[in-house]
């Protein structure tokens, strides 16, 4: 008989289902009431390890941003189309895995100074990791794009990665933020940042991206 799984440490559990509970329903929406609840505590063990929700959020955002520049480092590497879909398919994967962050973004930085100030970086740090993953593309003949060309572009993807769950929501508000539909949601907006470069591809790697995207983009 295998030995029983240690508890885990009640902070850890309480940023799971923290996360949860606002990916779910969104961060306004969930009181540390109900996450108490949910983790059947008290509310003193909750204010115990978090004295305030901001230090919940910032905690998960922690979490995020980390996870982000680790996974943003990736760029450097990307020599092929194949790379580039696979290097959004995981930036997508992680902004879906914190999509409260980003379902309530605006909302968040309006009440919370340390996102307000941190999400610059965030930004910044995109633009920087799709700016090298042109420069790879461009040093591997996948590309044609000038310097001139690279800047707006970088900022353009930048600006569909990070507003393409408001636009999925929008377009599906039943559905878009659903788990069944992680899938299909990421891999539109995997596609729809790589057609960013469809003018700037050679023929080979822009007929491999359409098969790529194939599964996910409606004809």
């Amino acid at each position: 008989m295998a030995p029983p799984k240690k508890p885990r440490r009640t902070a850890e559990r309480i940023l799971e289902v923290t996360l949860e509970l606002f990916n779910r329903f969104g961060e306004p929406n969930v009181s540390t009431t109900l996450i108490s609840a949910e983790l059947n505590i008290s509310p003193g063990n909750l204010y115990y390890h978090y004295p305030a929700k901001d230090e919940l959020i910032n905690s998960l955002f922690g979490r995020y941003e980390k996870a982000l520049n680790e996974l943003l480092q990736a760029a450097d590497g990307v020599e092929n189309v194949e790379d580039a879909w696979l290097f959004f398919h995981m930036l997508f994967e992680l902004i879906w895995s914190y999509r409260f962050l980003y379902r309530d973004l605006n909302d968040l930085l309006s009440k919370n100074r340390r996102l307000e100030t941190h999400f610059q970086f965030v930004l910044k740090n995109k633009h920087r990791a799709v700016h090298a993953l042109l420069d790879g593309l461009s040093r591997n003949g996948v590309v044609r794009i000038t310097g001139a060309e690279a800047a707006p572009l970088a900022t353009s993807a930048v600006v569909l990665v990070t507003y393409w769950l408001s636009f999925e929501y929008v377009r599906e508000p039943r559905k878009a933020l659903e788990p069944e539909s992680a899938a299909a949601a990421m891999g539109r907006g995997a596609f729809h940042a790589l057609a960013l470069l469809m003018p700037h591809l050679d023929e080979a790697s822009r007929e491999h991206l359409r098969g790529l995207a194939a599964a996910y983009v409606e004809s």
